[in-house]
């Protein structure tokens, strides 16, 4: 079976497409670029889960439209993450993409939560990182897995590896920022990485 997944960036699907390989080789993923293809499904839902289901149905409804896909046994799959800050209340949340605006670049993004937590001590800077994947089957079936990292806010932005809000959320335990880990490193513990393994496991399971 290919899984097609709900995003046109072609490095992301080979990103998940490691993360899955495991046990067999059962799995093959492709991104909608790979088959040239665009598609932007919504993301309108309140929590992490429904952005994900929602993305999951509307790409396989967008595939089942198209000769592309005809013949071709697959399943969907999407993801929704985001960063969860408990002393902003969770913010950004499931809106950390739009957070101060679509157009707002994460460096500013990270600029401006550093400020708001500039005299908030390390004890109340914890926050994770979400995320929830979804697979749409061919039987019409939809498997959800979820997954956190544990950590809290740096002190000032640092490392310049992976995207986002990584270079300002710190690992206690590795005493560094996402942002100044090594791809692998990031792949074995972060939130991304461990819904993904486990959805291999579930979809596994089906087979």
């Amino acid at each position: 079976m290919v899984f097609i997944l709900a995003t046109n960036n072609a490095g992301k699907a080979r990103e998940i497409g490691a993360l899955f390989a495991c046990g067999g080789g059962l799995i093959k993923v492709l991104s909608l670029a790979d088959l040239g293809l665009s598609f932007t499904a919504g993301e309108d839902g309140k929590t992490f889960t429904e952005n994900a289901v929602q993305k999951a149905a509307e790409t396989a409804a967008f595939l089942r439209a198209r000769t592309e896909t005809r013949g071709l046994i697959y399943a969907t799959l999407a993801d929704d993450s985001g960063l969860e800050i408990d002393y902003l209340n969770g913010e950004p949340g499931v809106d950390s993409a739009l957070y101060l605006g679509a157009d707002t670049p994460y460096g500013v993004r990270n600029t401006h939560i550093l400020g708001l937590m500039k005299d908030v001590p390390d004890e109340k800077r914890t926050a994770r990182f979400v995320c929830v994947a979804a697979c749409a089957l061919p039987n019409g079936e939809t498997l959800t897995a979820a997954a956190a990292l544990e950590g809290r806010i740096a002190r000032e932005s640092a490392g310049t590896n992976g995207f986002g809000y990584d270079p300002i959320f710190f690992l206690p335990e590795c005493n560094r920022t996402l942002a100044m880990l090594s791809v692998e490193e990031k792949n074995a513990i972060s939130h991304r990485g461990k819904a993904m393994r486990e959805m291999a496991r579930l979809v596994r399971e089906r087979q």
